[in-house]
């Protein structure tokens, strides 16, 4: 795939803070109006290119399609970005909770993010059905794999610095 055309994927950048996000669901009544407004907020996520959406970047374990694309947070590359996007409505609104949630933040710290505090904030931990819990869960697994790339390439390049200096 060209490298250029993945360099001009326009990530998600949340509009809102989490916190926002939550004072917004405590001013709805139900769960229909959170609903309604989850869908809403899938609707602000940015258009993911067709070629993206693909075998290589859709999210295993999901019941409706997603594709998820890893990268920096403008240019800071110790912090997290992605892109994503889904077939269905719901899973478009739960992936920008997502990145209210994960966006901005650094690499090293993604895994001491606590998702269930979260959804339990926003009232969502049992409202979901569990089919999308595993999809949440499936994309936090992907998020979160960024990490792990993140500390191998730190460690590949100490080898490497060690190897110049012996």
């Amino acid at each position: 795939m060209n490298k250029n055309l993945i360099k001009d994927i326009e990530y998600i950048y949340p509009s809102i803070s989490f916190d926002d996000l939550v004072s917004n669901f405590n001013m709805l009544n139900d769960f229909e109006d959170r609903y309604s407004y989850i869908i809403e907020l899938g609707q602000k996520l940015p258009i993911l290119p067709d070629f993206i959406k693909t075998d290589q970047y859709k999210v295993e374990g999901c019941m409706s399609q997603v594709w998820m694309i890893k990268g920096n947070f403008k240019s800071f590359n110790d912090r997290f970005a992605f892109a994503a996007d889904s077939d269905s409505s719901i899973v478009k609104g739960l992936i920008f909770v997502l990145a209210t949630i994960y966006t901005g933040k650094k690499i090293t710290e993604l895994s001491d993010i606590n998702e269930v505090s979260h959804l339990e904030e926003l009232g969502l931990q049992d409202r979901l059905s569990v089919n999308r819990r595993n999809g949440f869960a499936a994309m936090i697994d992907k998020i979160r794999r960024k990490q792990w790339i993140y500390f191998f390439l730190i460690l590949l390049n100490l080898f490497n610095i060690w190897l110049i200096l012996s």
